[in-house]
């Protein structure tokens, strides 16, 4: 009788050079892209719930910054500002 399955996850580990350097560089990529998301979200969220000039300000820039490097979607970021804007500015 079986009682339960243990799974275990086995991250392939590579062998060549370039595939190593890839993870490396993966994994900086990776923590600088959730700090960059997590700047977003927060300043979304602030101005949300703030509504003033200056927050909106700071989300706007956040947005933009996140487009520019392809984090998120240019029209993601669009429509985002205008339901801030529409929030803010009723």
């Amino acid at each position: 009788m079986r009682k339960g399955r243990s799974y275990v996850t086995i991250f392939a580990v590579p062998i060549i050079k370039s595939a190593i350097k890839k993870v490396r560089k993966d994994k900086k990529r990776t923590a600088r892209n959730a700090k960059r998301e997590q700047l977003v979200k927060s300043a979304v969220k602030k101005a949300r719930v703030s509504k003033t000039a200056e927050s909106l300000q700071t989300a706007f820039s956040a947005l933009d910054k996140a487009a520019k490097v392809n984090l998120i979607h240019k029209n993601k970021a669009n429509r985002l500002k205008s339901r801030l804007s529409k929030i803010t500015n009723p």
